[in-house]
């Protein structure tokens, strides 16, 4: 399966004979993977007693935001998808923020459809297991220092954040598994870049300086926790995010908390209180920057007890383009689906998010209708927001796709919608090794309960 997701910002400049491609029709190589990929859809579908002869319809699944919830969240739906036999009836899997931390878990393997059950539970097993040590995350720490021209907020939420969360530092991104980071740019297997203008470049380059349209430097070889902190980033504004991080610390430091007692015990207490003050300074350094003020003296400290005299200007003072979480824009991965040449018929919207389950349909409606895109038309009961079903359906018109909106937590798989929302929340510590099971049985029940309900969206596609 091919994966699209979404979230970052990447300037190209023209040039003739450049490296980047400027259309907006799709990728020679994507034309030739959905050329194999519907014959696998095919297949499916007869089994299924859905017989197509003439045009296979084009699915596409979406996994929204919404932290470690939506990592799970998602996994578990696939696993239902595998179980009712609808997994390979899907095109396009896509996902923004915590979705796509799910999503590069899987693509470690590029096999991973084929033998979901042995993949799943790796990650359940690596998600219940141990968090990543102290001795590992300063070392990530430092690697990404010395080896990237740019080291960034980016790095740092990446190996104290997501770290805790996918609970791994240091898998690299294999050929097969590619995210990206705002609704408006896609990274595929194939290319990056702009969707809405129709400018890319080789996923291989992704990373690479360019100027006037030629590379004119490489960078060293991003790896996938960087990515998956690129696109899940929770915090937009840069000035929250390290105050964010700064009462990480704190709380860190100072309390000996229960889940940290074994990491805690790794190094020294001195050793902890040295790389506690080392990390609180160049917190406090990002935020008197933000604020005008000066760090000569927050810089000489760090350059003496870290980093031997080789600070980054990039920490003080750069022109720069910030990158930002696209859960936080449109909190589902609809944009790169909906562009014209992908020619979707069927969107079936798996959402994970917090507050009103209908938000992300809703205001996708109200972009495609600015930017005269076919959308159907989203009236959701009001009730429905509080206590929503699981299934709904947005019917298609002419050219518009259909699509089935399933949110995560409702009146079907639990009569405690609430208590559900407040126990998996976003903005919290990995989950408990107890709490994983009873969400991804949620999430599965969510496609097995509505296999035939799924199946005949799908029929009504082929007839229309």
């Amino acid at each position: 399966m091919a994966v699209w997701i979404y979230d970052i910002y990447i300037h190209f400049v023209m040039h003739h004979n450049s490296e980047v491609r400027i259309g907006h029709s799709l990728n020679t190589q994507e034309k030739e993977f959905i050329t194999r990929r519907e014959q696998t859809v095919q297949e499916c579908l007869k089994k299924l007693g859905i017989p197509c002869q003439d045009k296979v319809p084009k699915i596409a699944l979406l996994g929204s935001g919404g932290g470690e919830r939506a990592m799970l969240g998602l996994l578990g739906s696939l696993d239902g998808f595998k179980e009712t036999g609808l997994l390979d009836c899907v095109l396009y899997l896509s996902g923004v923020s915590g979705s796509t931390w799910c999503m590069a878990s899987l693509y470690q393997d590029s096999d991973w459809s084929t033998k979901l059950d042995s993949v799943r539970e790796k990650i359940i097993d690596r998600l219940k297991g141990p968090a990543v040590s102290w001795s590992e995350t300063f070392s990530k720490l430092k690697k990404y220092y010395k080896e990237k021209d740019i080291f960034s907020l980016t790095d740092v939420w990446a190996v104290l954040i997501v770290t805790s969360f996918v609970k791994e530092s240091d898998q690299l991104l294999n050929a097969s598994i590619y995210l990206s980071a705002d609704p408006w740019v896609e990274i595929t297997p194939y290319e990056a870049g702009y969707s809405l203008t129709g400018a890319f470049v080789d996923v291989s380059r992704f990373g690479s300086q360019f100027e006037e349209g030629s590379k004119k430097k490489d960078q060293p070889e991003v790896d996938m926790l960087y990515l998956q902190a690129l696109c899940g980033s929770a915090l937009a504004d840069e000035q929250n995010i390290w105050e964010a991080i700064k009462d990480f610390f704190k709380n860190l430091f100072q309390r000996k908390e229960e889940n940290l007692v074994e990491v805690w015990n790794e190094i020294p207490s001195s050793s902890i209180d040295d790389a506690g003050q080392i990390l609180m300074d160049l917190v406090e350094m990002n935020l008197l920057t933000l604020k005008g003020k000066d760090t000569s003296d927050l810089d000489k400290t760090i350059r003496t007890n870290l980093l031997d005299g080789t600070l980054p200007s990039i920490l003080v003072e750069s022109e720069k383009r910030d990158y930002e979480d696209a859960g936080l824009l449109l909190n589902s991965p609809y944009i790169s689906v909906l562009r014209q040449e992908r020619d979707i018929d069927l969107i079936i919207s798996l959402d994970f998010s917090d507050g009103d389950p209908f938000m992300t349909v809703k205001d996708i409606a109200k972009i495609c209708k600015n930017q005269n895109i076919p959308f159907p038309k989203v009236i959701v009961p009001s009730g429905d927001i509080i206590m929503p079903q699981d299934f709904y359906v947005f019917e298609g018109y002419k050219k518009a796709p259909t699509v089935i909106h399933i949110p995560l937590f409702n009146t079907v798989n639990s009569d405690k919608v609430e208590e559900w929302r407040k126990k998996y929340s976003t903005f919290q510590l990995s989950y408990r090794a107890d709490m994983i099971d009873p969400l991804l049985e949620v999430a599965g029940k969510n496609i097995t309960n509505n296999k035939e309900k799924l199946m005949e969206e799908i029929r009504k596609i082929m007839k229309r």
